[in-house]
Order: C-alpha cells, then sequence, then structure tokens
C-alpha cells in the first residue's frame, strides 16, 4: 500500500461538557484555549436533553462567537472544535462539530485526526446509497452509524469505530449524552476532567485549568466511554494496539503547560534543549527561541550550554501560527508580521536560534535573514527534532514529500537554503529519550512517521494523487520506508 495524498489534513481541537448550566460558555472558553490547534474555523453544538442546536462560523474563537451567540444557545451538555483547513478545503460545511437527524435521534460528530481509509469507506458507501454533503473525514463516521440500521445505537457506533483505520480522537453529542473514543494506537491526545459534578473531555489538558476542572485521566487507546446521568460507562471499541501518539505533541503542537501522556510539555521541551545543546554545542553569546512553541527548548539549550537565553525574536501576537496557514504564499507574507528581532539583543552577537522543526524551510530563511539584518554576527542554527523527511497522513499539513525540505536536501544544503552559518538537528533517538514517556511498545510508544518513514498504519493506494504516486514509490524504493 502507498502513501494517501489528501487535500483535507487537519490538526483541530476538540471539546465537550456534559451536564453543566453554561455548557455553551464552558465550551466557549474551552475552545480559546485551544485555539493553537486551529485558526480557521469554531463551531459549537448543544443539548438541552432533547434537541441539538449548533452554531459555528470561520475565524477565531472570539470572531465566531459572542454573549449573545452563546446566549442562543441553551443547553447543559456540548461539544466543540476549533480546526484549519488546506487550500480548496474552506468551506463552511466542512466546519466541525458536524450534525446529523435522523427519526431515531440526533447526533454530533467532532473529530480530531486523519482517516486513511475515509477515500474507500466514502466510495463504499456511496456505491451503497449514501449521498455526502461536505468533503470531511468526519462525515464517514455518521454515515457508518446510519448504515447500522436497528441494532442497538452504541453497538452501531462502536462497530462504525472499528471501521475507521488512522489517527482520531473523536467527541460525540447525543440528545442525552456525551462520548469520547480515541484510535486503538491513541495516535492524538484526548483526556477527561472533572468540575464539580460535570465532566470535560480535551485534546489538551490546558483547557481544564480555562474551565477550572480536575484532571482525571487519559481516554485510552481505543476506548470508548460513555457519559451520562449515571456517570462515566468505559468499554472499548476495538483491542488496544501498540501505542504511537504523536511526536509532534510534545516537539511543536500541544500548549506548553499542557499534559501529554504524563509527560508536561514545557518540561519535555526543556529536556529536548538540554539534549541538543549537549549534541550540538557552538561557541556563542546569546541562545533565543522561535515564539511561542520553541521558547521552553531554547531555555533547556542555554541552561546546558551556560550561554545567556534572551528574547531575540518578538512575537506579535494578533498574527496565527505560520505553518497552520493554508498557502505557501500566506505563510511567506505571515513571517515579517508575525516576529520581530530585538535588534539591541542580538546585533554584534553569536547568537544561537533554537526552532522545534523545520517543515517547508520559508520561516527559517526569514528569521535567519532578519536576524542577521539587525546585526548578529553569526547565526547558528539548533533544531530540537529531527529532519522532517516523510510526509504525514494522520492529520498534520504536511501531506506531500515535494513540500518537506528534508525529503530533498542534505543537511548542508539546508543550511544554505535558510542562510545560517550551522544547523544541527536532535537524532531521534535522542528526541524519544529526552521525552522520556514510560512506554514498552516500539518506538517508545510513538509515531515517528515523518521522520523515519515508518508508518504505523497502512497507507491506501487508492487515495494517492496521481501526480504524487510515481515520486512515493521511488522513496520507497530508495529509502525502504514501511509504507
Amino acid at each position: 500500500m502507498l502513501g494517501e495524498i489528501k487535500g483535507l489534513n487537519e490538526e483541530c481541537g476538540i471539546f465537550g461538557v456534559y451536564k453543566h448550566t453554561q455548557a455553551a460558555h464552558m465550551t466557549y472558553y474551552g475552545l480559546h484555549s485551544l485555539q493553537h490547534r486551529g485558526q480557521e474555523g469554531a463551531g459549537v453544538v448543544v443539548s438541552d436533553g432533547q434537541t441539538l442546536e449548533q452554531s459555528k462560523g470561520h475565524g477565531l474563537v472570539t470572531e465566531v462567537f459572542d454573549e449573545e451567540r452563546l446566549a442562543q444557545l441553551p443547553g447543559d451538555s456540548a461539544i466543540g472544535h476549533v480546526r484549519y483547513s488546506t487550500a480548496g478545503e474552506k468551506s463552511y460545511e466542512n466546519i466541525q462539530p458536524l450534525l446529523f437527524h435522523s427519526h431515531t435521534g440526533s447526533l454530533s460528530v467532532a473529530h480530531n485526526g486523519n482517516l486513511v481509509n475515509a477515500t474507500k469507506l466514502r466510495s463504499e458507501l456511496e456505491d451503497e446509497g449514501s449521498i455526502f454533503q461536505t468533503t470531511s473525514d468526519t462525515e464517514v463516521i455518521a454515515h457508518l452509524i446510519r448504515k447500522g440500521g436497528k441494532k442497538p445505537r452504541h453497538e452501531r457506533i462502536k462497530s462504525s469505530l472499528k471501521q475507521l483505520e488512522g489517527a482520531f480522537a473523536i467527541v460525540m453529542l447525543l440528545e442525552d449524552q456525551l462520548i469520547a473514543a480515541l484510535d486503538p494506537r491513541g495516535m492524538r491526545p484526548l483526556s477527561l476532567g472533572k468540575v464539580g459534578d460535570s465532566y470535560v473531555v480535551a485534546s489538551e489538558t490546558c483547557a481544564f485549568d480555562v474551565v477550572g476542572a480536575e484532571y482525571v485521566r487519559e481516554i485510552q487507546p481505543g476506548e470508548y466511554l460513555v457519559i451520562d446521568q449515571d456517570g462515566l460507562h468505559s468499554s472499548t471499541f476495538a483491542d488496544k494496539q501498540d501505542r504511537s501518539i504523536c511526536t509532534m505533541e510534545y516537539v511543536y503542537f500541544a500548549r506548553p503547560d499542557s499534559q501529554v501522556d504524563g509527560e508536561n510539555i514545557h518540561s519535555t521541551r526543556k529536556r529536548l534543549g538540554k539534549k541538543l545543546a549537549d549534541i550540538a554545542p557552538v561557541e556563542a553569546d546569546v541562545v533565543t527561541g522561535v515564539p511561542d512553541s520553541s521558547i521552553s527548548a531554547a531555555i533547556g539549550y542555554a541552561e546546558q550550554a551556560n550561554i545567556p537565553y534572551e528574547l531575540g525574536l518578538i512575537k506579535n501576537r494578533y498574527v496565527g501560527r505560520t505553518f497552520i496557514q493554508p498557502s505557501q504564499e500566506m505563510r511567506e507574507r505571515g513571517v515579517r508580521m508575525k516576529l520581530s528581532p530585538v535588534r539591541k539583543i542580538v546585533e554584534g552577537k553569536r547568537v544561537v536560534m533554537v526552532d522545534d522543526s523545520i517543515v517547508r524551510g520559508t520561516t527559517s530563511r526569514r528569521i535567519v535573514s532578519m536576524l542577521k539584518e539587525a546585526g548578529a554576527k553569526e547565526v547558528h542554527v539548533r533544531i530540537s527534532s529531527p529532519p522532517i523527511k516523510h510526509p504525514c497522513f494522520y492529520g498534520i499539513d504536511t501531506s506531500t514529500s515535494s513540500e518537506l525540505i528534508a525529503a530533498n536536501n542534505s543537511i548542508e544544503d539546508i543550511r544554505e537554503e535558510i542562510g545560517a552559518d550551522s544547523i544541527s538537528f536532535l537524532p531521534t533517538d535522542e528526541m524519544v529519550e529526552a521525552i522520556g514517556r514510560d512506554d514498552s511498545s516500539p518506538n517508545c510508544g510513538h509515531c515517528l512517521a515523518c521522520f523515519t518513514g515508518n508508518y504505523p498504519t497502512d497507507i491506501y493506494e487508492n487515495s494517492v494523487l496521481p501526480h504524487e504516486k510515481d515520486q512515493l514509490v521511488k522513496e520507497v524504493v530508495k529509502q525502504g520506508a514501511n509504507y
């Protein structure tokens, strides 16, 4: 099977609350804390115990919702979603949570991740008469559930989840129940919390702090958790497999104040920085990190190298992440809007610039250029992850090899391309060791596919776009990647 190339690859945030008098407001605040996971659309669905009501729109959470709009969402249970989209997939219909109605009741679904067999399932469903309203993988789930006929609803839902392959953290809302489920490999984070007598579910634990909830535990791989008036009902919809949590959650995506599978993100990134300083030392006057996701690693590097850490780059708080902007043109234009060098800090200095990753190289090149224009004598780039050489098919917007600078260039080529005086990446083994998760699974429970090309699931040939197919085949032969 060959790599799937899709236009709709998402890194999103999901939130749910059961039985709280201010469910819509709780979801609003929860989504606001998850805004870093998606900035192009937000939605909320609420239940009053009898009906489900939806509100959603393009933009940030604060742009989509205000007090008046939240007041129009009465109910004591809710789920919400923040997303970003790739070019051409920004339709209103794709904004989640998706809401479905049938004669047996209503169902709303919000999903973080990507299904590698979505195209296959969608084609089969369409051949059997299903009509799709969106291009989202998430709609496939609803059609599979409806296809289950007159079986009990939880039996239908669990049977549908069992057919999915890939990465998925899911929250569902019924009239009287909230459901949380995680794929059998646990590729995306999902946690359970409690505030008073109410339960909450979120992609990251930072949402719990905002809404005043206490962390309870992680949702387990393959778990099917139903929350209703009688409390928690945990079962499984599939056998747990070797854990393959996305390593980029630790390196880049999660907020520093979140805890992912038992590891605090800030502490983890500091360890990555310290390890990087050990394996890639350099004589320098100052260390700076690229805000915000690289600050923790930069602090760790500075502490270990005994070089002063300074704010050599300042972030404009009103500009979103360039990594998840939908087009290359917008990414390039956004870098200078987003970051500014502090001339008095870097002028005449040998600067170590710590970043979490290099994907396309555009951002790194412009940042190095800005630092040198501000008077930096030397700029040494240190990356707290390995080179990203392979596309991700599980929900991160790196779906083609052609857009990955490390897939087509040597380390020295990358250094020349971005204009750095030196560059070093953190090797895969060192990265896994620094993250420090206690897991006996292969790869210590990480998905390392974007670094190694070893994918934890099958990747389906019928989803490969023609112009990428030959490239992927050559990549398999050349590198022995486990496609």
